[in-house]
């Protein structure tokens, strides 16, 4: 299910890509957002939609959207004023690829794009203004950009663990947790909280894997540089809590999503079988 999902946000996205002016902004946009990437949150939104027996296709553009949001984050979060990465998704990044100036404006214009994308769904107008809301809140000063802000704050400081949590809530748990939210809104079911409380549980789960793959993971299976944040003197859950505890926290977080799943009347297994892919990432 989740190759089939991913083969039709790829197509799509390619769709949405071509009609731009051509130039090097519309190369680097490619570059970036047709790397190799998991496309794990569009997948989790149009899962979430399938869940609950909705034709998850005429919702295609909302999912390419998200993608668009998060690989313009990508782009940004990789320049040398932010965490000066040379690898993302098995190659270099945008601006080693290209340069700096055009990494900035391929980043913005994937985020202008992403809204003219959702601008363009054919669904309920009051419907669709609320989706907006809702994951321009996640993805914005509230949300994600708060977190990359805390993050940088908290180079070469020491966080505490909660400290941490909140940092990761917004910069990694926003964008997941408004994906399963957005899904829900449209199929006008009563699980809202339901979902921001896997999404959360998802996200904090997804990051503590992240700091646990930074220390032991495989820099050619990851596409991505290991020990940056060693680099960068970044405060972890690794660094805080050491290796078994991390593991442990993630095993606690994910029986969390399980149980909360079986709580609503969905098709359980399309979920479980995203959070089985996400937990084999460090199993």
């Amino acid at each position: 299910m989740m190759d089939k999902l991913k083969k039709e946000i790829n197509e799509r996205l390619i769709e949405l890509l071509n009609p731009i002016k051509d130039g090097k902004v519309k190369e680097a946009m490619t570059y970036s957002l047709m790397a190799s990437g998991k496309r794990l949150r569009p997948i989790l939104f149009l899962t979430v939609l399938k869940s609950y027996q909705c034709d998850y296709y005429n919702y295609l553009d909302i999912a390419c959207a998200i993608e668009m949001i998060h690989t313009y984050s990508l782009i940004h979060d990789d320049l040398p004023g932010m965490d000066n990465d040379d690898l993302r998704r098995g190659r270099p990044t945008c601006h080693k690829q290209f340069d700096e100036a055009t990494a900035i404006l391929a980043g913005d214009a994937l985020l202008n794009l992403s809204i003219n994308v959702l601008l363009n769904v054919q669904m309920d107008s009051s419907l669709k203004v609320n989706i907006a809301n809702r994951l321009y809140q996640a993805s914005g000063i509230d949300g994600m950009i708060y977190g990359q802000q805390q993050d940088l704050y908290f180079e070469n400081k020491i966080a505490t663990l909660e400290e941490l949590k909140d940092i990761h809530k917004h910069k990694t748990g926003e964008l997941i947790t408004v994906c399963m939210q957005l899904a829900s809104m449209i199929a006008c079911i009563d699980d809202y909280q339901t979902w921001t409380e896997i999404g959360f549980d998802l996200g904090l789960a997804f990051q503590i894997q992240d700091d646990l793959l930074d220390v032991i993971g495989d820099q050619n299976k990851l596409g991505k540089q290991v020990g940056s944040d060693l680099k960068n003197n970044k405060s972890t859950y690794i660094s805080i809590l050491g290796i078994e505890a991390s593991q442990n926290m993630i095993d606690e977080l994910f029986q969390s999503c399980f149980e909360k799943i079986y709580t609503m009347r969905i098709n359980h297994g399309l979920i479980l079988e995203i959070l089985t892919f996400i937990i084999k990432r460090v199993n």
